[in-house]
């Protein structure tokens, strides 16, 4: 069975630039072989954080939470595709992941993430790194930062010029450890049950 990948999305914007990006994770993990699953934010349409997941008496929480927290517990990795907002994480993505919290344990994430500046927003990844980690995952050193997103890629979320070039490079260091760093704990896990 191939690894289960959940690529998680949180731009609210009506021209969102960012889902180019989202697509190009999924359908090229897809392509070595993993199973992986857009997860829109902006589709999941959570509201604003009032209860989370586990604070909900069980069989009780919304629809939409309950079928994100099964695919949550049931993926072997995450993948955080994320825009930059003043130096800072996307709101929609950050209050979507804020729902849950054990669900998340025990499995690696890694962190792609753009802008419209040539930084691609790298600040916005260093934010999220300390949250994902806070949060019970291992978040893998490869990262993936992408901008100008337009430039890289085109309206299809096909990679294009030298900017679309270096994109497949690191996207395949990338995917080749958050492939390990998923291996890694799944044999942990059979040889170790966590501690909490």
């Amino acid at each position: 069975m191939a690894d289960r990948i959940l690529v998680l999305y949180g731009s609210y914007r009506s021209d969102r630039a960012g889902i180019r990006l989202a697509d190009y994770t999924v359908r090229t993990l897809n392509a070595r072989g993993f199973e992986a699953e857009l997860i829109d934010a902006k589709q999941v349409d959570l509201p604003m954080l009032d209860r989370m997941y586990k604070e909900y008496p069980a069989g009780e929480a919304p629809e939409a939470m309950e079928t994100l927290a099964g695919k949550i517990r049931e993926a072997d990795g995450f993948v955080f595709v994320t825009g930059e907002y003043n130096w800072g994480m996307q709101p929609g993505l950050k209050n979507l992941t804020d729902h849950f919290l054990d669900e998340w344990f025990w499995r690696p994430a890694g962190i792609v993430s753009y802008s419209a500046g040539r930084l691609g927003g790298a600040r916005s990844a260093l934010v999220w790194h300390g949250t994902l980690a806070e949060m019970g995952m291992v978040v893998i050193s490869s990262s993936v930062t992408v901008g100008p997103i337009a430039k890289t890629l085109d309206e299809n979320g096909n990679p294009t010029g030298d900017a679309g070039q270096s994109l497949e490079r690191s996207f395949s260091r990338f995917a080749d450890d958050l492939s390990w760093w998923m291996e890694a704990a799944k044999r942990q896990k059979e040889r170790k049950a966590p501690p909490f």
